[in-house]
């Protein structure tokens, strides 16, 4: 299994990207709000439990679809480093035990284009930060870099339409088109 793994900031554009992406190759998408989501059901948000839960199911789909060989599986995340590294390498170890390949992207865009993006209304239906204040809190608590993996591919979302980015992680990391 590959595993590509699209990180950076929140309103970067992963979840577009990820979208663009498996137009053009085939494979799944396992969006990082689907496992928030998901915990949503059981838990408040960010309550004691919570996090870890979201944790536990990222890692869990991920061990499935590597034990059933799914070919190519997206995710999107926002990666903050030191917090999130001992996760990371969770996920990598999970693919690399199975045969296959963590392939990380981190996109990061100008402040200006954050912002426009952050209060799109498809970010408040999918209960994402809406808000620059919140935008700029989260920021502020969180080390928003790319993954410590010498093959990480950086993407500046403000110069490439999600198309052309798609174009250039398909080639950059020479994966199969549809």
């Amino acid at each position: 299994m590959k595993l590509i793994f699209i990180h950076g900031a929140p309103a970067s554009g992963k979840l577009t990207i990820a979208k663009a992406l498996l137009r053009i190759v085939p494979g799944r998408l396992f969006d990082n709000h689907v496992a928030i989501d998901f915990v949503r059901t059981i838990f408040e948000f960010g309550v004691p439990g919570f996090w870890e839960l979201v944790h536990d199911v990222r890692l869990s789909a991920f061990e499935a679809a590597a034990q059933q060989d799914v070919p190519l599986v997206v995710t999107t995340y926002v990666y903050s480093e030191p917090h999130d590294r001992a996760k990371f390498e969770q996920f990598d170890a999970v693919v690399q035990r199975h045969g296959g390949e963590l392939l990380p992207v981190f996109l990061h865009t100008a402040e200006d284009e954050i912002v426009k993006r952050v209060g799109n209304a498809e970010r408040g239906r999918r209960r994402k930060i809406t808000s620059v204040e919140g935008l700029n809190r989260f920021r502020s608590d969180n080390n928003i870099v790319p993954v410590p993996k010498p093959n990480c591919m950086m993407l500046d979302t403000a110069t490439v339409t999600p198309n052309a980015a798609a174009q250039a992680i398909v080639a950059h990391f020479g994966l199969a088109k549809s």
